[in-house]
């Protein structure tokens, strides 16, 4: 596997609903794995792989997280940067998708922040894999969304977003959730009095969804 990840297999042989998970700027692969018990009832293969890219989370580098892309004022990410963050993330998929006991006609992906964005650029590159798609606070970049062609209108899509985000803004997820509707998306749009980050509210709808959706 090129990527460090993190696993919550549930009980038997499978092959398994499954959601992989991509998490944010400076998390790491365990930060999503909390979701695991509330998804499907904890039914669910949820594969948390990490980012490549690993950044300091302080100015003297004792605290250190893991990112897809640089994400810095100093620093912003060029075209490049971002391709190798997806690409990683493409290529991770491809062999989870051979290693572990995935149902492949059960497969969501979900991303939060900054794994949302590289979780649009698979989903919306390779719409026919998936049956789900959840998009949690983030946002779906102009430059990306020229970039896919596929017919998406088969996607099912879940955007969530914090009318109190400081990191994301909630215009973006609003603009995110307009990108969508114009290429024929499927969508559930949700806002939340939150902010950068999941509640046991926006944590329960977002479940139901996903159980709809994967266990059908």
């Amino acid at each position: 596997m090129n990527l460090l990840h993190a696993i919550h297999h549930p009980a038997g042989d499978g092959p398994h609903p499954t959601i992989v998970a991509l998490h944010g700027y400076g998390a790491s692969a365990h930060d999503l794995l909390g979701l695991a018990p509330h998804l499907l009832g904890g039914r669910a293969l949820v594969i948390a792989p990490q980012g490549p890219l690993e950044v300091a989370l302080d100015p003297e580098g004792r605290f250190r997280g893991y990112a897809w892309f640089p994400l810095t004022l100093s620093r912003p990410p060029t075209p490049a940067d971002v391709a190798a963050g997806i690409g990683a993330a493409r290529d991770f998929l491809e062999l989870a998708l051979k290693r572990y006991p995935v149902d492949p006609k059960r497969l969501a992906i979900l991303g939060f922040s900054q794994g949302g964005m590289v979780a649009y650029a698979l989903a919306l590159g390779a719409p026919h894999r998936f049956r789900a798609l959840a998009a949690l606070s983030t946002w779906l970049p102009d430059d990306l969304n020229q970039s896919l062609k596929a017919d998406a209108s088969g996607l099912a899509a879940w955007v969530q977003h914090g009318t109190r985000d400081e990191i994301v803004a909630v215009s973006r997820g609003r603009d995110s959730k307009a990108k969508l509707e114009a290429r024929g998306v499927p969508l559930t749009y949700r806002e939340y009095e939150m902010g950068h980050e999941i509640t046991a509210e926006s944590l329960g709808d977002l479940a139901a969804w996903l159980d709809e959706r994967l266990n059908t």
